[in-house]
Parts: C-alpha cells; sequence; structure tokens
C-alpha cells in the first residue's frame, strides 16, 4: 500500500477527533450571553423533516456515479453532523462578539442544518475529486463565510433573518462551482465519472425525499408558514409536471430522461424560497415553479454543451443547474414582484422608497453571489496544497480509494 494512501488514512481520523474535541470543549466551556439549546420550542417537526431531507435526501441524491456510492452518501453523513456542530459554535461566536441576536432551544439548531445546505450543495460540484481532508477544510470555511455573508445581508442590508437563509441555494451552488474550478480536470478516457442505472434510480430516490420535505424547509423560519408551505408546494408540484413535460420535448426519441428529472423537479421550490412569504396569489407561486422547470433543463444543455466545457468546469452532480439558476430566477423575481407590489398599492409616488427596496434585494444577491465566487476560488487554491494530500485525477470518482469495495460490487 502507498505511503501516500497510509498518510492519508491517518490524517483524517486525527483531523476529526480535533475537531470533536473543539465541538465538546463549547459545549463544556458556553459562551457567556449564549442561550440554552435545551430551551424548550416548537421547532421539532419542521427541524425533523429538514434533518431528514438533508441527511437521506442528499445522501441519495448525490449518487450519481456509479463507482462512488459509498462515498456520495458516507461523506455527505461526515459533513453534516460535523457541519451542524461547527454551525452551531459559529453561531455562538457571533452572539458572544455582539453581532447576531442570542437564539434559545431547538432554533438554533434549525439554522445550523439549514446553513449546512449550503455545503451539501457544493459538495455537489466537486463530488468524486475531493477526499474527505479537503471536504473537511471546505465544509469549515465554507460555513464561516456563509455566515459572514448573512451578517452583511442582515445588518448593511436590512433583509430578514429568515430569507438570509434562503440564500443557501445560492450560495452553495456558486461556492462548489468556484471550488472545482480549482480543481484538475480529469483525462478524456475516464469513464468512471458516468451514470448508471443503478445510481440514477438511487439519485432519484434521494430527489424524492428532497422534493416533500421541501416546504417544511422553505417555512422553517418564516412568520405565515402556511402561506410559504402552499406557495412552496404548488411551486414544486408544477416544476415536476413540467420536467416531464420539457424531458419528453427535449429529448431525441421522445422519452423522458431520469437526469432531467433528477435536477428540474426541484427548481420550482428553490426558484420560490425568496418570494414563498409574500406571495399573495396561488398562481404566481406555479408560474415561477414552470420558469424554474424551463431554466433548469434548458440550462443543463446550453452549459453542459458550452458554459462547461469554455470555463473548464466539471459541475459533477449539475448544481448549477439545479440550484444555481433558480436560485438567480428567483432573486430577479423578488425585485418583479416588489415593484408590481409597489405599482398595486399605488407607491410609485415614492420612488426613493421603491428604489431603496429595489437596492436591498438586487444588493442581497450581488453580495452573495460575489462573495461566494471570490471565497470559493480562494478556497480552492487551499484545497490543493500537498499538505492537504490532493487525490490524483486517476483516482477521481472511486470508492475504493476510500473504502472497503467488493470485488462483486465494482464489477456491477
Amino acid at each position: 500500500m502507498p505511503s501516500r494512501y497510509l498518510n492519508f488514512r491517518c490524517s483524517v481520523p486525527w483531523l476529526i477527533l480535533v475537531l470533536q474535541a473543539l465541538f465538546l470543549l463549547r459545549c463544556f466551556f458556553c459562551f457567556p450571553g449564549v442561550g440554552n439549546l435545551y430551551t424548550p420550542t416548537k421547532f421539532y417537526p419542521e427541524f425533523q423533516d429538514v434533518n431528514h431531507m438533508v441527511i437521506f435526501g442528499f445522501g441519495f441524491f448525490l449518487m450519481v456515479l456509479r463507482r462512488y456510492g459509498f462515498s456520495s452518501t458516507g461523506f455527505n453523513f461526515l459533513l453534516v453532523v460535523l457541519g451542524v456542530q461547527f454551525s452551531v459554535l459559529v453561531e455562538d461566536c457571533f452572539i458572544f462578539l455582539g453581532v447576531q441576536q442570542n437564539e434559545v432551544g431547538m432554533k438554533s439548531l434549525a439554522k445550523a442544518v439549514v446553513s449546512v445546505t449550503a455545503v451539501v450543495i457544493s459538495t455537489g460540484a466537486v463530488l468524486g475529486k475531493a477526499n474527505p481532508v479537503q471536504l473537511i477544510v471546505m465544509t469549515l470555511v465554507e460555513l464561516i463565510v456563509f455566515y459572514g455573508s448573512r451578517y452583511i445581508n442582515r445588518t448593511l442590508l436590512q433583509v430578514p433573518e429568515d430569507l438570509t437563509l434562503m440564500h443557501v441555494h445560492l450560495f452553495g451552488a456558486y461556492f462548489g462551482l468556484a471550488v472545482t474550478s480549482r480543481f484538475p480536470e480529469p483525462p478524456p478516457g475516464l469513464d468512471k465519472n458516468r451514470s448508471t442505472p443503478k445510481s440514477e434510480l438511487f439519485s432519484v430516490l434521494g430527489t424524492v425525499f428532497v422534493w416533500v420535505f421541501w416546504p417544511s424547509f422553505n417555512s422553517i423560519l418564516a412568520d405565515s408558514k402556511r402561506k410559504v408551505v402552499l406557495n412552496t408546494y404548488l411551486a414544486l408540484a408544477v416544476s415536476a409536471v413540467a420536467a416531464f413535460m420539457l424531458s419528453a420535448l427535449t429529448s431525441k426519441d421522445g422519452k423522458f430522461r431520469m437526469t432531467h428529472i433528477h435536477s428540474a423537479v426541484l427548481a420550482g421550490g428553490v426558484a420560490v424560497s425568496y418570494t414563498a412569504h409574500s406571495i399573495q396569489h396561488p398562481w404566481i407561486a406555479m408560474i415561477l415553479g414552470l420558469l424554474g422547470s424551463v431554466i433548469t433543463i434548458l440550462g443543463s444543455h446550453c452549459l453542459q454543451r458550452c458554459f462547461n466545457p469554455a470555463l473548464k468546469l466539471q459541475d459533477t452532480s449539475g448544481v448549477h443547474f439545479t440550484f444555481g439558476l433558480p436560485a438567480v430566477l428567483g432573486a430577479v423575481a423578488a425585485v418583479v414582484l416588489c415593484v408590481v407590489e409597489k405599482g398595486i398599492d399605488r407607491q410609485w409616488n415614492n420612488l426613493s422608497s421603491l428604489g431603496y427596496l429595489i437596492f436591498v434585494d438586487v444588493g442581497a444577491f450581488c453580495q452573495t453571489i460575489s462573495t461566494a465566487l471570490v471565497t470559493g476560488l480562494i478556497t480552492g487554491l487551499i484545497l490543493n496544497i500537498k499538505l492537504l494530500k490532493a487525490v490524483h485525477v486517476s483516482k477521481y470518482f472511486d470508492d475504493q480509494f476510500y473504502w472497503e469495495v467488493s470485488f462483486k460490487m465494482i464489477s456491477h
């Protein structure tokens, strides 16, 4: 066994041990002024749904590669359980420094699980190329930057707390794309980065899990939960119907393509996440779901054939057109709906007020995406230093480098 592999195997347990010891010390020596996690709250049902979505849903959602199933689900689980604890620690630091309001009970834990979704989405972009050490480092850096981005949106732009969390799709997608652009491209003859019917079936199973629990994800911190749940479900339903329709229309033989269903059925939930609390008519949410599905399927064709090769991006699980583009659509829709709402209320005469609202929405969007891209590029450079034992391109997309895999499983 190569010494490089032995060093890698020894580095992962020690890194996990150090991080877990840090989290234990945080719980033992609580920050002054930080709330108690055991304070009674009513967040358990939403927390349970989002936890199922992140663990089960995204764990199977990432199983798109034929020889990377163990790593897709296993690394996702590891990053989530580490990331949630680190998110609570980062939030406690922000509260201790006085830059964030104190949260009590399970609400803090629920926000941590939602924040970790950014890491899960970013992992889909670098899937198969980053080793566990690199993924753990990426998780720590991304969560710190995401909390910083949320702090800027909340304090400088006065974006509500629940909406700052909904930028998780936008941040996670473009952070992951920036990181993956710094990894070497796999050789042209490498065929381990393709899917099989079995891997696609497991991936769609994860998509169904995510689809079912997405209304709870969008409404976890919202005040008007019923409105958010209704608008999210309608957008998801229309995007799912449109995914089947557009898949048959865009394929050469008129058959459904599982890759389309895998990505486009979630587009409605992402697109409506910024506006689900303010939409007053169900048909608006349904139109957003339709547009989200359209932009996902058409974007997958354009990005994979033109954009990704030109920029030398290999978005392994398609997070750009699954989460990134629908999130951009949702941000644009938030600005349009704001202008239309003020026009209906005859408030256009106060252009300064309208301009400020547009500035807040556009500013939050631009700040989030620019922060994700810049810090993602820097993180990608950091992950490829020799200290983090970057994987050789010949070892991409292969479970054997990390897991005990039987020969029968490899042959299938």
